[in-house]
């Protein structure tokens, strides 16, 4: 089983994943957990290119380009080899980020970008998309404080407008919306362990088998509080 975290700058995705991850272990499945861009040696080298600071003139063009180059070395390298082994593979972004930024955040040709990253998958898709929805403001603003804190990274594209990550979060909704066998959107600022339980609770009915193909994913609607984001 193939399942990706998705959100907004600061959702909180390394927070569940490492949740989820822990979980699963526990139930004895064996677990992959990686992440975009980087997950090998290549891609990680690609993702300091990326996310520095000092790249700020870099083309959106050559963005989606380093991007799937990225994506094309982790899927052939790391998520192809453990689905085949039959682990489950669970990864910090996919595919879906590259819609929603490069398309809807940046304004690229969505057709295009599509098969692009056909081309560089292979054509390989999620059997589930977490999406942690939360308000852009709210996201940035815990990464803000987590850098002051001396905690997690702070890279180019947390530096973009917050009219920009508006459009990433429309895009991922929207996403969601068109796919909602697919896709499981959760409440981001509901307390960490509720979180938690919801998406646990979807991927033990996945790994059952009993999830209907044309289940709906679940919007969330709780509030609460969180202390740690990804």
């Amino acid at each position: 089983m193939f399942i990706t975290f998705e959100g907004p700058e600061g959702s909180g995705k390394s927070t569940q994943i490492a949740l989820l991850c822990d979980a699963l272990q526990t139930r004895g499945l064996r677990i992959v957990r990686t992440r975009e861009p980087g997950g090998t040696p290549i891609g990680e080298q690609v993702r300091t290119v990326l996310h520095d600071l000092r790249n700020a003139g870099m083309l959106p063009e050559t963005e989606i380009l380093l991007y799937s180059a990225s994506r094309a070395q982790h899927v052939g390298e790391v998520v192809r080899p453990a689905l085949a082994r039959g682990q489950v593979v669970i990864s910090d972004r996919y595919a879906e980020s590259t819609i929603a930024y490069q398309g809807y955040g940046r304004g690229l040709d969505l057709a295009a970008l599509r098969q692009i990253t056909t081309f560089a998958t292979g054509g390989l898709r999620p059997d589930l998309v977490v999406y942690l929805d939360l308000d852009v403001a709210v996201g940035l603003e815990r990464k803000r404080r987590d850098r002051t804190a001396g905690r997690g990274e702070w890279n180019r594209m947390d530096e973009q407008t917050l009219a920009f990550h508006q459009r990433v979060r429309d895009g991922y909704l929207a996403m969601a919306a068109g796919e909602p066998e697919r896709w499981l959107v959760v409440d981001g600022g509901q307390p960490i362990e509720a979180i938690h339980s919801i998406v646990y609770d979807r991927v033990v009915l996945l790994l059952s088998g009993d999830a209907a193909p044309d289940e709906p994913s679940r919007l969330h609607t709780q509030k609460g509080d969180t202390t740690s984001n990804g």
